[in-house]
């Protein structure tokens, strides 16, 4: 696992004095948000077991989340665009929508953006997007294991709101479990209508008369 500095520095050949890194969490789901992270670790500090968050387990995400948060100089700030936003604007956009918020709330002179995966479009900032850069550098992977982290949360909380749902376990995903409900229970406030399971569920219902 690289720190910014010195990936940027060996592969872009420029020295930013605060490089941060941006990743999101939830994009593949068909309800809830979508949310992103910005995270900036200082030179001085080593973050132990941080990895691309999907390969992590909940108990070792929550684990680095409470740590970090114990970290003053650590500096993250999340982004969230809701299923509303996600529906009107499309998955993409509101991903790219949430890193922005994310940077826009992160205390810090930053100078140098790594995005995990595509560039920000309209970003005033340095930038580079980086595929897999979640697996590669200290600041990305922070971020998306806190978006993920942060997202969960959120989830687990419609869970308790929707308890027919299971939130709690899906977290939104389009499980066998989480569209069955959907055919018994219908969508909720939360769910994406955009998102192509939800809107072949909800073909069928207006054929069927269901």
């Amino acid at each position: 696992m690289y720190k910014a500095k010195d990936f940027i520095e060996r592969y872009f050949g420029i020295s930013p004095k605060f490089p941060v890194g941006v990743d999101e969490a939830g994009r593949g789901c068909i309800a809830g948000p979508i949310v992103a992270c910005a995270s900036y670790i200082p030179e001085n500090i080593k973050l132990r077991g941080l990895a691309d968050s999907k390969i992590l387990s909940p108990f070792a995400r929550e684990k680095i989340y409470n740590k970090v948060k114990k970290i003053k100089e650590i500096k993250f700030a999340f982004g969230i665009v809701s299923p509303y936003k996600i529906d009107r604007i499309n998955i993409r956009n509101a991903a790219f929508l949430a890193m922005k918020i994310a940077l826009k709330k992160l205390k810090i002179p930053f100078d140098f953006v790594i995005v995990d995966g595509f560039e920000i479009p309209g970003l005033s900032y340095p930038q580079k997007g980086i595929v897999k850069a979640d697996a590669k550098i200290d600041c990305v992977s922070l971020a998306g294991i806190l978006a993920k982290v942060k997202r969960d949360r959120i989830m687990e909380r419609y869970g308790k709101i929707y308890p027919q749902y299971g939130f709690e376990r899906h977290k939104g995903y389009p499980t066998k479990e989480h569209i069955e409900k959907i055919k018994i229970f219908g969508i909720t406030k939360i769910h994406r209508k955009s998102f192509k399971p939800l809107k072949e569920i909800l073909n069928e219902k207006n054929n069927f008369g269901w």
